[in-house]
């Protein structure tokens, strides 16, 4: 005796070597002996052998019309054998019973399994919606194939022309091209990056790694929509002195100036202004949601992602010839430099000049401070400051400090111009000092008054953002309140409201345990250095840019640890290859090679040594 049974979700044929009632002994048409339940046995017959049966039966499956036979079944429920005697017209064979099994049990979006061997047809709508889902299925099935053959041979099918960018960083998985793109990746043993490049899909690598960062932190896209105009400033005391600021030809966003007046009796009033957007910038309107999602302004060289509208900067940055709200610490300071007096204050300041580095920097020197050279405007503020700022460095017991370079990056189209800059040069301290002066002390006012603050702390060396007043043991201060550009950093404008309730005397909009400060604390320092990796990783890529413009060959380098050097000129670190042993600090000569724009890495391989 023989039986028809399902196993594992197959259905099988084997011999009956023994009856148990509850289970069988069996041995299938393969050789394969196995216990079998009586609830999974479908069928008993007695003739031909299982593996004849499943020949006819496969063979009759092959012959069967699926819809055809659909519509035979009918719309009530019933067993594969009423439906074989159905269908054949007669007492069916058992080779005729599995054939028809095999072709219920095969097409689930037909036939609908009910129970043992009970199955029901699908109704019609269902039917057909489950037949246009294969179809599309066999369709996309075959585009995906012809698609990546495609990109295998290195050409990109026209429906992914849109989807480069996102493809290469922040892909749907689920997606037919990206499935098109792994498949041609396999065949290739390419990345996505580089099959795209391949196939000239990637005609931009500084877009290329734009779009990276563009997808990741801003998937809706940089620029600003549907987002209500901030509004006006209220009536304001107007400042007594005209300000001016510093800062370089490309800077739009303009946070801060200054202004001096000399008394009479040799003491000075420093003013230390800075731009006012908390004056219009309600907490919770659609302003503010837009800043505390983006939480700085983006720089890269070249281009940058402003933290606020274009509107609204334009409105508040301290342009020249303007009358612009500020708020404004004041500071008397005594003939020796020696602070006597703070006062703080929402105004409106007269912003006379905005001196730019570029102009400025030839004039006012440590080379011409205190000497003959032509008058410019400003002149006796600017030394003034500068002597200030030195002894606000030395009282913060930082000065004389070794200073590094900076570099400035000048790009226009396609070209790139790196320049260096001294860091600590007298605008760079002058600047610096006032900006440490105001924070630290705007910090400390906020504590005093017991007003929460978020404050920038360094103890044993790790610089972190705290709700809680700390030290910056780096600048030698006690408090610091990053309050100083509230235009480019959230927390500068969060810190900005908190003074300026503070100075009112007024109910800060924002209490100790008020949630969104933890969270823009969190979200900020999670952003800021995401935009700081970004910035610098766009910097390496135009000093590539710049080899390559260049046709620099060969360059000197010094040693920094290991394998790694820094080459002269540019602030990019690479590893050296083929160097013998050498110490930091020592200098060599080595061979560009190997520029990759899209890894944005290249080869640099020792020549020789560099003497002194």
């Amino acid at each position: 005796m023989f039986v028809l049974y399902e196993e594992d979700g197959d259905i099988k044929a084997g011999t009956i070597l023994a009856d148990n009632d509850a289970s069988l002994q069996v041995e299938s048409q393969h050789g394969k002996r196995a216990k079998v339940k009586s609830a999974h046995v479908l069928l008993r017959y007695a003739a031909p052998s299982p593996s004849q049966v499943m020949d006819q039966a496969r063979a009759g499956k092959a012959a069967l019309d699926l819809d055809f036979l659909w519509e035979v079944a009918g719309e009530a429920e019933f067993s594969f054998e009423d439906l074989a005697r159905e269908y054949h017209g007669h007492a069916p064979a058992a080779p005729e019973s599995a054939a028809i099994l095999l072709a219920l049990h095969g097409a689930p979006i037909y036939f609908h399994k009910k129970g043992k061997g009970r199955y029901r047809a699908a109704p019609a709508e269902v039917l057909a919606a489950a037949k246009a889902a294969v179809e599309r299925k066999a369709r996309e099935t075959a585009l995906r194939a012809e698609w990546a053959a495609a990109l295998a041979a290195g050409r990109l099918p026209e429906p992914l022309r849109d989807k480069v960018f996102e493809l290469a960083h922040k892909p749907d998985k689920n997606s037919l091209e990206y499935k098109a793109l792994a498949d041609a990746c396999a065949e290739t043993g390419l990345s996505a990056a580089r099959l795209l490049d391949k196939c000239g899909a990637i005609p931009s690598s500084h877009e290329f790694h734009l779009q990276a960062f563009l997808l990741t932190h801003f998937p809706r896209g940089a620029g600003f929509s549907g987002i209500a105009p901030p509004l006006p400033p209220p009536a304001l005391p107007p400042g007594d002195a005209p300000a001016f600021s510093i800062d370089d030809a490309a800077t739009t966003e303009i946070d801060d100036a200054f202004s001096v007046i000399f008394r009479p009796d040799g003491s000075t009033r420093v003013g230390i202004h800075i731009a006012a957007p908390a004056l219009g910038i309600t907490p919770g309107s659609d302003l503010d949601r837009v800043a505390a999602t983006r939480l700085s302004t983006v720089y890269m060289p070249g281009d940058k992602i402003t933290m606020l509208p274009e509107d609204l900067i334009a409105q508040y940055t301290l342009a020249e010839n303007r009358d612009c709200p500020a708020l404004s610490l004041y500071v008397e300071v005594a003939p020796d430099h020696s602070i006597l007096s703070l006062t703080t204050q929402a105004d409106v300041v007269r912003i006379a000049a905005n001196l730019r580095h570029e102009t400025l920097e030839p004039l006012f020197n440590e080379a011409t401070i205190g000497g003959d050279g032509p008058e410019y405007p400003f002149r006796r503020e600017l030394e003034w400051l500068f002597g200030f700022a030195r002894q606000l460095e030395a009282a913060r017991g930082k000065a004389d400090q070794a200073q590094r370079n900076d570099f400035v990056f000048k790009v226009a189209g396609e070209r790139v111009e790196i320049l260096t800059r001294v860091r600590g040069n007298p605008i760079d301290k002058l600047v610096s000092e006032l900006m440490i002066l105001a924070n630290s002390r705007w910090g400390e006012m906020l504590a005093d008054k017991g007003v929460a603050g978020v404050y920038r702390a360094q103890t044993g060396g790790k610089v972190r953002m705290t709700l809680k007043p700390a030290p910056h043991e780096g600048l030698g201060v006690s408090h610091y309140a990053w309050s100083t550009s509230p235009l480019r950093r959230y927390v500068d404008l969060l810190n900005q409201r908190q003074i300026l309730a503070a100075a009112r005397g007024e109910a800060p909009p924002h209490a100790g345990n008020d949630a969104m400060l933890f969270a823009a604390v969190r979200d900020f320092e999670l952003a800021y250095d995401a935009y700081a990796e970004f910035q610098r990783g766009m910097e390496r890529y135009w000093c590539l840019r710049w080899l390559l413009q260049e046709s620099i060959r060969e360059i000197d380098a010094t040693l920094w640890r290991e394998n790694l050097i820094r080459l002269d000129g540019l602030p990019f670190v690479a590893k050296v290859t083929g160097a013998p042993t050498l110490n930091p600090g020592d200098r060599m000569r080595v061979a560009v090679e190997n520029i990759d724009l899209l890894d944005i890495d290249l080869t640099c391989r020792y020549l020789a040594p560099l003497t002194a």
